[in-house]
């Protein structure tokens, strides 16, 4: 085997590292706008949504409301959040020109969205979890499958950064940085069960909303806490793998094409 094959074989660990330590002290170093400002947003919603809905609707399938908007709420942060990091991680070296002494570094394609994907959702979950302490504060939880909900936690951060990795290379500027998240996002996520069955809609809209993929994440996450969610387990990891798959297939499109890196 050649030296160049060698190479290609090897992974560049202190490469990885760097960029990823890197990017997690960018977000200590703006910790009010990473941590802070989500948890009190969320807790606002929390407040609002608990005080204006919970009159009306006291339990979901035997769940208090307070506790059933709580995987929706952490949902909500989740997105938004994990595309937010993960686009502006690798938007910035963009508008800053050193993009290309990340792409001639000796690191790989591979390595590099390892780490930047791997830094946003890191800081997405944790934010899950602190949100998730922060609900416990206003309502008694209980969570039936601790560990799928983990799992399950970051294999959303994961494939929504990986989905914010994509805007940022998309990106010519920080309206387009901020576009997606705010005008398709947040309102899907807000139609797709975060504070309400889907079951309490007219049944033309109940079948409309099973067309918003948002659904199917949020569902998935409410089977970890309470066992039941508006689709099966099933058909929430299907969906939540199809997006991951989707979204590595045009990460490797970009690079292989340079789309938008190298110009």
């Amino acid at each position: 085997m050649n030296s160049q094959s060698s190479m290609a074989l090897t992974f560049n660990g202190y490469g990885v590292w760097a960029i990823y330590k890197f990017e997690m002290a960018r977000a200590l170093r703006t910790i009010w706008q990473s941590i802070v400002t989500p948890v009190i947003t969320t807790a606002l919603y929390f407040v609002v949504f608990g005080s204006a809905m919970g009159g009306q609707m006291r339990e979901v399938d035997g769940v208090p409301y307070g506790a059933f908007i709580v995987p929706g709420l952490i949902m909500l942060s989740l997105f938004t959040q994990s595309i937010f990091n993960a686009s502006f991680g690798i938007y910035f070296p963009k508008f800053t020109g050193t993009i290309y002494e990340l792409l001639s570094a000796p690191v790989s394609p591979l390595e590099i969205v390892i780490a930047y994907v791997g830094a946003a959702a890191t800081k997405s979950a944790v934010l899950g979890l602190i949100i998730l302490a922060t609900a416990a504060l206003f309502v008694p939880l209980r969570i039936l499958h601790p560990v799928e909900m983990l799992a399950f936690l970051i294999l959303v951060s994961t494939t929504f950064s990986l989905f914010g990795f994509i805007i940022g290379i998309w990106a010519n500027g920080f309206e387009q940085l901020q576009m997606i998240p705010m005008l398709v996002v947040t309102p899907l996520t807000f139609l797709g069960g975060s504070f309400y069955p889907i079951d309490v809609l007219p049944p033309v809209w109940q079948t409309v909303s099973l067309f918003n993929p948002v659904v199917y994440l949020i569902s998935g996450f409410r089977w970890t806490f309470y066992g039941s969610g508006d689709v099966g387990i099933g058909v929430s990891l299907a969906a939540t793998f199809g997006f991951l798959l989707i979204c590595l297939t045009i990460v490797g499109w970009m690079f292989r094409t340079g789309y938008r890196l190298k110009n």
